[in-house]
């Protein structure tokens, strides 16, 4: 049996997402074996990343500076915002450079079985910024699930009385998907959401 140092790193490791028991026991024996070249920078970088990482004042992003490199970025479009539940899903779109603006984070979706409500999510946040003027479209980047449409269809409403174009994301097919292996939910949203072929 392992030292109970090792088997507590164990414990927190498989806490990760996507890691269960077997694969944080192999992890932690391949961070011993690795020592020096993978196991202690791997320590400093996770302990710079807990020192210098702060919650971006105006968009919720995670970086070392607040505000974040995205929203002091000029070359972006400040009169869009795309408005995503967390870091994750900015993260996701930025990488795919599928947007060219700015990004808002929620910090979740509404939840009544989880009691998450709308004063629990940076809805307040987002308002503060079209109220301050500039923006022409607000598009919401949020899961097709009846959580994720009912916090846009809630967004949707708060910001109704507001001179902005409010967007959405298209569900559907995805590319490369073959139709015999989608869900029912999807092929329904993909047949609502056609369109005419140019």
């Amino acid at each position: 049996m392992a030292s109970s140092d090792i088997e507590l790193l164990i414990q927190h490791l498989s806490k990760l997402p996507g890691l269960g028991p077997r694969s944080a026991r192999r992890a932690v024996l391949h961070l011993l074996k690795k020592r020096e070249g993978v196991m202690l920078p791997l320590i400093r970088s996770m302990q710079a990343v807990a020192d210098n990482i702060k919650s971006c004042s105006i968009c919720g992003n995670a970086d070392t500076h607040d505000p974040c490199h995205l929203c002091s970025d000029p070359r972006r479009d400040a009169s869009l915002i795309c408005v995503v539940e967390e870091v994750a899903d900015l993260w996701a779109l930025d990488r795919a450079h599928a947007f060219a603006g700015k990004y808002h984070v929620l910090g979740g979706v509404l939840s009544a079985i989880d009691g998450i409500t709308p004063d629990d999510l940076n809805i307040h946040g987002l308002e503060k910024r079209v109220e301050a003027g500039g923006i022409k479209e607000i598009v919401l980047a949020l899961s097709a699930t009846v959580d994720g449409q009912t916090t846009a269809h809630v967004l949707r409403d708060r910001l109704s009385s507001y001179d902005v174009t409010i967007s959405s994301l298209a569900h559907g097919v995805p590319v490369g998907g073959e139709l015999d292996y989608l869900d029912d939910g999807t092929l329904l949203q993909a047949m609502r959401e056609r369109r005419p072929v140019s």
